[in-house]
């Protein structure tokens, strides 16, 4: 099947058409790209778990058009859900509420708890809009790469994961490069689950109070098992020294490692070198697509600098550390 041309909506209204019959479509959202079923048909959403190899136990997130579309499957909106979805609805931001009853227990993967999200992509609100308007209240989709594996920000790396007889909406590279954040709003404190672009701070204030940690009390969250985002090849995160260290011993030979570094200068021969830019949004907007350049490359190791401790540097961090523990 041919990519779907995200711009065009006769492409949206074919993917929209497949989503209301109950098949998988893979769409862009502003993170990465999705891999997507209706979130109230469980047999739809079992598709999702068998072509990502994904066990069912591990919640997804159900996409919908606007605030109103999330009442469908939230028995209820505290007002912590409510200071969020205001200030960062259409955007990166996932948030998890108490589940209506009966209602997508696929998606949620049994738990009493739904993750819920409006995505900022214009491709992905054309899609749900045409859904919603075809029946479909909602959309559950993780990231469309096979479970575990990097996560993918290109119609290509889609295409690279599942072949070309899934239909994908391509509406280009993934704005943000990794996945929302996510806030547990079931219990009196909100608690963040995972980081992403959306500060900490940022969501900090809006709440108007600290964001817990989270405890054996919080809901499965997409994302959040240590070992995830991981390359084929074994990936390092070393301190500057140590990576600088490395790349001055003696040449040796041996397996060609992938080098992604921030001060430490390019390596000379024998080394497949990308340089990591100062800005931590522009690291998670290519990070994704870089490791998947080292896969290509057919590196068999991977060396990234470790990223700084500064707060805008939390989502990379955290999505370089659980690669790391593959």
């Amino acid at each position: 099947m041919p990519l779907l041309p995200g711009h065009d909506p006769r492409a949206v209204q074919a993917a929209a058409a497949l989503l209301a019959a109950g098949e998988l479509v893979a769409f862009p959202t502003e993170t990465v790209y999705g891999l997507g079923a209706r979130a109230d048909d469980d047999a739809a959403v079992a598709r999702i778990f068998a072509a990502k190899g994904r066990p069912a136990d591990h919640p997804l997130i159900v996409h919908v058009a606007d605030a109103a579309g999330a009442l469908v499957f939230a028995a209820s909106f505290d007002e912590a859900a409510r200071r969020l979805m205001s200030a960062f609805w259409p955007g990166p931001l996932t948030v998890i509420l108490p589940r209506r009853p009966g209602c997508a227990s696929a998606a949620a993967g049994g738990q009493a708890s739904i993750g819920l999200r409006m995505p900022a992509h214009p491709v992905a609100l054309a899609l749900l809009r045409e859904a919603a308007r075809l029946g479909v209240p909602g959309v559950a989709a993780p990231s469309a790469n096979r479970y575990g594996r990097v996560s993918p920000t290109t119609a290509a790396h889609v295409r690279q994961e599942f072949g070309d007889a899934l239909a994908v909406l391509d509406g280009g590279a993934c704005e943000v490069g990794i996945e929302s954040a996510i806030v547990d709003c079931t219990r009196q404190q909100p608690a963040l689950l995972r980081p992403g672009q959306i500060g900490r701070a940022a969501l900090e204030a809006v709440l108007g109070v600290p964001l817990a940690a989270p405890d054996a009390a919080s809901p499965r969250a997409p994302g959040t098992l240590a070992s995830h985002y991981a390359p084929a090849a074994a990936l390092q995160m070393l301190d500057t020294a140590e990576l600088q260290a490395r790349l001055q011993a003696p040449a040796r030979a041996g397996p060609v490692v992938g080098v992604y570094s921030r001060l430490v200068p390019a390596p000379g021969a024998g080394w497949v070198h990308r340089a990591m830019p100062a800005d931590a949004a522009a690291v998670a907007h290519e990070l994704f697509a870089v490791l998947r350049e080292f896969d290509a490359a057919g590196v068999a190791a991977i060396w990234v600098e470790r990223p700084p401790p500064g707060p805008e540097w939390e989502g990379v961090r955290d999505r370089l550390g659980r690669a790391a523990a593959a």
